[in-house]
This record gives structure tokens, C-alpha cells and sequence, in this order.
């Protein structure tokens, strides 16, 4: 044989090699052909979060990296998923911008190449359009309209901004009712800002109450949103004589920040008010270090849409653990628990899955009648949480300056959004 000869067989031979390998690191990340996947080798997943870390009025959602770090190490210490561990790359800040917020999507999947993107947490995040066309999943909390109606976009309780007609949640109605001993009987005023999605709120709350029995006698937008007001007379003077002449029987406030509710519920204690008063927000525990404002906001029942850190629930227990390992001494706050729960979500999909792992077959298991139950935060039905929320939520209350447990987890059927 000559010498030509042999070495073509030798290149022949070389490039049948090279072509195996190729093959086998493909079958390894779950690629083939075009369908390769992003993020993916055959023992890590990349992911990496956009948060609102810094913001010109205060907010802050920095919490729930920790929270998803907090998860994720737990995965790598059992050894990961199908043999995968998660590369947690951080999570960039929006500045609660919606430019910078998809400027830092399209950093994560263009230049980190990311698989996934957990935790999205920012209420102005601008980067769902680019995350649906490139086909990224992402997870977190789903509180404006641009999750909602995607492929992409996994809310870790749902959609909570329903379109008409979609499914539209009767969780906090139906819990104040049973705290209460019924709702029969009794009247809610709804107290809201004259932004968009405070109003939006009022309108969905408005409807929970309704759904659970109570009679609303009021939902005023009216509150500038940019500022608590000098003067609280006029709209206390509203609330106070809203059920035919006089108070109603519970006041919920659909205002997010401390300032505005310490504001309300003062004036309204001032004024005479011994009903009950509700919101979303007022479960943090940045409020117990004022007195002022932990005063003001006494006997407050906050509605949180994840089981409360006083639970003694196993899941909650395993939350405190996971936590405490990669952040010790760490505050719990809501953004954390969003953050813990959209990773564990992320990794149940993942784990269902399979080893064969791509970005379309991740999607087609999780938009492929995907049902998961956990005490922590109720439940999740994808494809159905893409356009309503999963109906699920916990009480708490602010009594002698500590939280206590007033009503844990628990799910309500949603009804259609008027």
C-alpha cells in the first residue's frame, strides 16, 4: 500500500473520530444536529436571574437571589439533576428599568449563555419579548402583564395579571371569610393608588371578595401614587363612611410600600377605625425594626402568596435549613421565599425532564399539562398558570409586634376575571 494511501485512511480514520466525539459530547447536553442546548454539558445547567438590586425609590428584590442560591445548593449537594449540577451565575440588577432590564436578559442568554433564567423578579422587566422569541424559559414572580399568555414565562404562582374572561383568584376572600367565621354580612372598602397596577389590583380583589361572599362598598384610586398625601382627611373621610354612613367591616390596601400603609392605617386608628385591615405587603420584617411603623401596622393581616416562615410545615423547616447553609443569619423576607420557590419549580421540571436535556424538551414537559403540589406554595398547573393565577395564599398578622400564622397555605378555585 502507499504511502498516499495510508495516509488518507489515517485522515479518514481521524475524522471519524473527531465526528464520534462530536456525537457523543452532543448526546451529553442533550444537543443533536441544530437542536443543541444552551447552558447545558453533560454535568452542569447554567442559569442565571434579573432582579431589581437598586431602584431610585428604595425597592428592592435583591432577596431572592439568595433564596434561589439557597435551592440550587441544596440540588448540588444531593448531586444535582440526571446527573447535572446547577452553575448559578447570579442575578444582573434592572435598576427596576425595563431597558436595563432587557438588556441584562439578552446579556445572560447572548454572551452567559444561559439555559434558563431563575429568578426573574422586577416589576418592570423588559426582557419577555426577547426571552419568548429565543425560546428561554424563565421563572419567578409573575405580577405584570408581559408573563402572562407566554410559552416562556413560568410565574411560580401563576399569571397575576389575568386578562377578561381568564381565571381570576378568590383565595383572599375566601381566607379573610374563614378567619372571620363568614362573610356574610360584611363590608370591604378597597384602598388603591392611581397607578396602573395598583388599580389593576383593586379590580381583582375587589372581584375575591366579592366571589368569597362580602360586599364591597368601595374601591378608590384616587391615592397619587408617587407620594403619600400631606393631608389623609379626605380619603379617611371616605372610608369611614362608606358602608351606608359609617366604616366597613375590613379595609384592604392594594398599595405597595410601607410608607403609604403606615400612612392609611394611622390616620384610619386616629379616626376611630376598630375594623380589620389587609394588604400584601405589610409581611416583612424590616417593620418590626421601627416601632413607629410596627405600631401603625399592628394587627395588620398580610396576605402572602407562599406559606408564612412561622409555619411549622416541613417545607418551610427545609427552607430555613437551606438557607441558613449558604447565608447564615439571613433576615427571611418575601423576595427571598419568591426566589427559593421559582428555583424549586425550575428544578421539578428539570428533574422531569429527563437526562435528554434541550430548551424545547424542557418546555414541552413544563407547558405539557405539568402539575406540582407543595405545601410551601400551594400549587402550579402549567399550561393553565401562563394566563391565571394558581389561587393559592397564605394569612399572617402582625400581633405584639410578631408575626403569627392566621390562616397557612391553602387553594381556592379561581373565577373568570370581569
Amino acid at each position: 500500500m502507499g504511502r498516499q494511501a495510508v495516509r488518507l485512511i489515517g485522515l479518514v480514520a481521524a475524522a471519524a473520530l473527531a465526528t464520534a466525539g462530536c456525537a457523543a459530547e452532543q448526546r451529553a447536553t442533550g444537543g443533536g444536529g441544530s437542536g443543541e442546548a444552551p447552558g447545558v454539558t453533560a454535568t452542569t445547567v447554567k442559569v442565571g436571574g434579573v432582579l431589581t438590586k437598586t431602584s431610585a425609590s428604595g425597592y428592592s428584590t435583591k432577596d431572592a437571589e439568595i433564596g434561589a442560591r439557597a435551592r440550587f445548593q441544596r440540588a448540588n449537594d444531593a448531586g444535582g439533576v440526571h446527573g447535572r449540577t446547577i452553575e448559578f451565575t447570579g442575578a444582573e440588577d434592572d435598576n427596576q428599568d425595563a431597558a436595563k432590564g432587557d438588556a441584562a436578559a439578552k446579556k445572560l442568554v447572548q454572551k452567559d449563555k444561559v439555559f434558563a433564567l431563575v429568578p426573574v423578579h422586577a416589576p418592570n422587566f423588559g426582557g419577555a419579548t426577547f426571552l419568548e422569541q429565543q425560546g428561554v424559559p424563565w421563572f419567578g414572580w409573575a405580577t405584570g402583564p408581559q408573563w402572562c399568555g407566554t410559552r416562556t414565562g413560568f410565574g411560580y404562582n401563576g399569571c397575576l395579571a389575568p386578562r377578561p374572561g381568564a381565571g381570576s383568584q378568590t383565595w383572599w376572600g375566601n381566607q379573610m371569610a374563614e378567619l372571620i367565621g363568614g362573610s356574610a354580612g360584611k363590608t370591604v372598602y378597597v384602598q388603591t393608588t392611581d397607578s396602573s397596577g395598583s388599580k389593576y389590583g383593586g379590580r381583582t380583589i375587589s372581584q375575591s371578595f366579592e366571589a368569597a361572599g362580602f360586599t364591597v362598598v368601595g374601591v378608590n384610586s384616587g391615592l397619587p401614587a408617587a407620594a403619600p398625601p400631606p393631608d389623609w382627611l379626605p380619603y379617611i373621610n371616605k372610608i369611614m363612611t362608606s358602608d351606608q354612613g359609617g366604616p366597613p367591616d375590613l379595609v384592604v390596601s392594594v398599595i405597595a410600600g410601607t410608607k403609604f400603609n403606615t400612612g392609611l392605617y394611622s390616620a384610619l386608628k386616629k379616626a376611630g377605625y376598630g375594623g380589620l385591615l389587609s394588604d400584601a405587603t405589610s409581611y416583612d420584617a424590616a417593620i418590626l425594626a421601627d416601632p413607629a411603623t410596627a405600631r401603625a401596622l399592628e394587627g395588620v393581616i398580610a396576605a402572602p402568596m407562599f406559606e408564612p416562615f412561622e409555619s411549622p410545615a416541613p417545607e418551610i423547616t427545609q427552607l430555613k435549613a437551606d438557607v441558613e447553609k449558604v447565608a447564615p443569619g439571613t433576615v427571611l423576607t418575601q423576595h427571598l421565599a419568591i426566589g427559593y420557590w421559582a428555583a424549586d419549580i425550575f428544578l421539578k421540571i428539570l428533574e422531569q425532564t429527563g437526562k435528554d436535556l434541550t430548551r424545547e424538551s424542557f418546555l414541552a414537559t413544563a407547558n405539557g399539562s405539568f402539575t406540582y403540589e407543595n405545601a410551601g406554595f400551594g400549587r402550579i398547573r402549567y399550561p393553565r398558570d401562563h394566563d391565571e393565577p394558581n389561587g393559592c395564599g397564605a394569612l399572617v398578622k402582625l400581633e405584639g409586634g410578631a408575626f403569627k400564622v392566621a390562616k397557612n397555605m391553602k387553594c381556592f378555585d379561581n373565577v373568570p376575571l370581569r
